[in-house]
């Protein structure tokens, strides 16, 4: 290994396949930790090498079972600050708990900024993450947080199957999203729709209009994450019934929880692009209406600038 890809690549146990994946665009192998638990459920964690002085990456989601994934996080965290690691880093491709980032109903926490402050108080000097639900999450932590992107590699998905142009438009399913939409719609030179959706409770939303036209367009919904997939499917039969010829997804997260396979299978939809953010079963990955796409080339080439100490937003900037 070179002077300049001395440091230490580790993973947690919720998407080793991702992190595998990763460590082989870096030409190197993933570090040696034990990760698993008692009998009664406390995790363990010994690392097996030594980590004096290297700059080290942690390779963790916070996908279901959450709350295990963040403790084994933390708890590595602090196995290698215990080991004398000279910096570490959290790689988180999916961050959890970021719906939850402001206070919308009297009485409920904002966990994000909790999160955000347990995993800095176990001793992380630096984040990276994808996507993140509200880009203000960023500012919860005071450490610095690079929030990478999918975008490249889902539009060269589209584009290379020329899904672009007039005959087509890119549609937020709600108002947050519109940042997102646009920046899709802008690369695939589309015109731009917004469907107005009112949420009754939470995972439960009803897609109520279409602001702009969709009619004889073949649409493509961008999301950053199908959760139970209530959003997604409703926003497909509205623009459906405002006379869309067909509809396909787009979303960085795959969560996929409670009825979303069976909503997913059943919909409208022709087909659900997706990343590996979050590591599917076999099963959810032998749908034919879902395609994985692999970002591991985007966090390997962070990961080695941030290193190197060199410009991640370069990454994203034309």
């Amino acid at each position: 290994m070179g002077k300049d890809m001395d440091f230490l690549v580790f993973s947690g146990n919720s998407n080793k396949s991702l992190a595998v994946e990763i460590v082989q665009k870096l030409g190197m192998r993933l570090s040696d930790a034990t990760v698993t638990q008692f009998s009664d459920g406390e995790i363990f964690v010994r690392i097996n090498e030594s980590v004096r002085g290297r700059d080290v990456f942690v390779i963790q989601s916070s996908n279901y079972p959450a709350d295990r994934h963040l403790m084994e996080l933390m708890i590595m965290v602090d196995a290698l600050r215990r080991a004398s690691a000279n910096s570490v880093t959290a790689v988180m491709p999916y961050f959890g708990y970021a719906r939850q980032d402001r206070t919308v109903e009297p009485r409920v926490p904002i966990t994000a900024k909790l999160v955000a402050n347990i995993l800095t108080t176990s001793g992380i000097d630096r984040m990276v993450t994808m996507d993140l639900h509200a880009g203000q999450i960023q500012g919860f932590f005071d450490i610095p947080v690079d929030n990478l992107y999918a975008s490249p590699i889902i539009t060269k998905y589209f584009i290379e199957n020329k899904m672009m142009g007039d005959d087509y438009v890119v549609v937020s399913p709600d108002a947050g999203g519109v940042p997102r939409a646009r920046a899709y719609a802008k690369v695939l030179q589309t015109s731009l729709a917004i469907i107005d959706k009112r949420r009754i409770a939470p995972n439960e939303a009803k897609a109520m209009y279409v602001v702009g036209n969709v009619k004889d367009k073949h649409v493509i919904i961008i999301d950053d994450m199908i959760d139970t997939a209530g959003t997604l499917t409703e926003a497909a039969n509205a623009v459906l019934e405002m006379g869309a010829l067909s509809v396909r997804a787009a979303a960085t997260h795959a969560v996929l929880s409670g009825p979303a396979i069976e909503r997913i299978v059943n919909s409208c939809l022709e087909e659900i692009i997706v990343t590996n953010t979050i590591e599917l079963s076999k099963e959810k990955t032998t749908i034919s209406k879902i395609k994985v796409l692999s970002v591991a080339e985007i966090f390997a080439e962070a990961i080695k600038r941030i290193h190197k100490k060199e410009s991640i937003s370069s990454l994203f900037v034309n």
